[in-house]
């Protein structure tokens, strides 16, 4: 056995922080990439950030957008409205114009009203409350009628019958058969059995399907109105025009600051300094020249993307998403010449604004669907089809998922009635006799 010492060449991709600070800010939306440049820019004196000027006078005299740094410049998201009031507040409001009450009635109003849900239900039973409250059981039950008839109706109910039967007793129809069907009948009337309520019942079926249309147009969450939600504000990160025969395509950078070198910070470095002044201004310099690189990288990486998939997509941009075409991400690298991982990256939380509307990135890459003409299908045109099928038909005999299936075939687009019922039901449609109007 011989020893000794051999020298080899290997290749290694070292994932250095400059690298992992590319990659992060490749997949940032607009918005995200907004707060991450704010908060570099916090920690390195050397970035300078230059908003974009957005003030309202500036956009009705017609001037160019600049760069400005100490304008003050408006947030677009500062325009979007923050909803004041609440389901509490709203109620309260009603009963505090309620003349007449004591201090007694108004405090176990406040406290019914504190214990509904975001659905607008009492959580709690009466009797408890009056325990609670140390109170008589018919003190509750008065107030608690009394604010059910606060809007909105159906409010303060304790089950889904009772909110019904509050919204029916609203709108002044007292109808026995309509409550019949409220009080004993909610279970066929979810399934759409509507001969079994006629047959028990005993009354025409056309008329069981006039009171079900009605009991269905009622609202079942009263309160859902007032509930907090987090809203979804999405800003193009590209945008599409179409000049003549020609798609434009182009990055937004109206929403992200421009990053730039401080002058004065930049001087410094120039100037005779203490050594470790000078080191340590000399590595953030570098940590802003390489934040400046990545942004460009990230402009030209999108441009590159997009491009590409409109190009792909030319056929949905001419004539609607029923001509979208299967595409895979393998595809836009093969074209791009990018890595697969960094068009993940690229696609990923960015919106295209087009002449057709506003489209994730995402939504233009679909599976491939087989058709009789060997020609590819996607499954967002396929979905598109069968909705236009179900809107269409007789609400009387709908379609079933296997007539949806020999349909879509006919036209030469082949799917399996599990395929069929699957993108049926991520459309939101119940099954066909559930459909079924009588």
């Amino acid at each position: 056995m011989r020893y000794g010492f051999q020298q080899e060449q290997t290749f290694r991709l070292a994932m250095t922080p400059e690298l992992r600070q590319a990659i992060t800010i490749l997949q940032y939306s607009s918005v995200d990439l907004m707060s991450y440049l704010h908060e570099q820019a916090n920690e390195n004196p050397i970035i300078d950030l230059a908003e974009i000027d957005m003030s309202i006078e500036r956009i009705n005299t017609g001037e160019e957008y600049s760069p400005r740094k100490n304008d003050n410049p408006v947030d677009l998201l500062d325009f979007v409205s923050n909803p004041a009031d609440n389901l509490y507040r709203h109620l309260k409001a009603q009963l505090g114009m309620v003349r007449g009450l004591s201090r007694l009635q108004q405090m176990i109003g406040m406290f019914l009203i504190g214990n509904l849900n975001e659905k607008g239900y009492l959580e709690l039973d009466v009797n408890t409350a009056a325990g609670i409250l140390d109170v008589p059981t018919d003190e509750v039950e008065n107030i608690l009628a009394l604010i059910q008839g606060f809007e909105p109706a159906g409010i303060a109910a304790r089950s889904l019958e009772e909110c019904l039967l509050l919204q029916l007793r609203y709108t002044g129809n007292d109808d026995v058969y309509l409550e019949e069907i409220v009080r004993h009948h909610m279970v066929n009337l979810s399934c759409n059995r509507i001969q079994k309520i006629a047959d028990a019942l005993g009354i025409d079926i056309h008329m069981v399907q006039q009171m079900t249309d009605q009991i269905r147009k009622l609202n079942p969450c009263p309160g859902a109105a007032f509930a907090p939600y987090e809203r979804q504000h999405h800003i193009a990160d590209i945008s599409v025009e179409k000049f003549k025969n020609d798609y434009i395509v182009t990055v937004n950078d109206i929403t992200v600051p421009h990053v730039g070198i401080n002058p004065f910070y930049q001087s410094m470095l120039r100037k005779p300094a203490m050594e470790e002044e000078k080191r340590f201004l000399r590595e953030k310099m570098n940590t802003a020249l390489w934040l400046i690189h990545s942004l460009e990288q990230r402009r030209l990486t999108l441009m590159r993307v997009a491009q590409a998939i409109v190009d792909r997509q030319r056929e949905f941009f001419e004539h609607g998403v029923y001509h979208l075409k299967s595409m895979t991400q393998k595809e836009i690298a093969e074209i791009t010449g990018l890595h697969e991982s960094t068009i993940s990256r690229a696609v990923s939380n960015k919106y295209m604004q087009t002449p057709r509307g506003l489209f994730e990135l995402k939504y233009f890459f679909t599976s491939a669907l087989g058709s009789k003409d060997g020609d590819a299908t996607s499954s967002e045109s396929a979905k598109m089809r069968i909705k236009q099928i179900i809107d269409g038909e007789e609400k009387q005999k709908p379609f079933s998922d296997q007539a949806i299936t020999e349909l879509m075939a006919k036209e030469g687009v082949e799917l399996s009635r599990r395929t069929v019922a699957k993108y049926r039901e991520e459309l939101g449609y119940l099954s066909s006799a559930r459909r079924k109007v009588y």
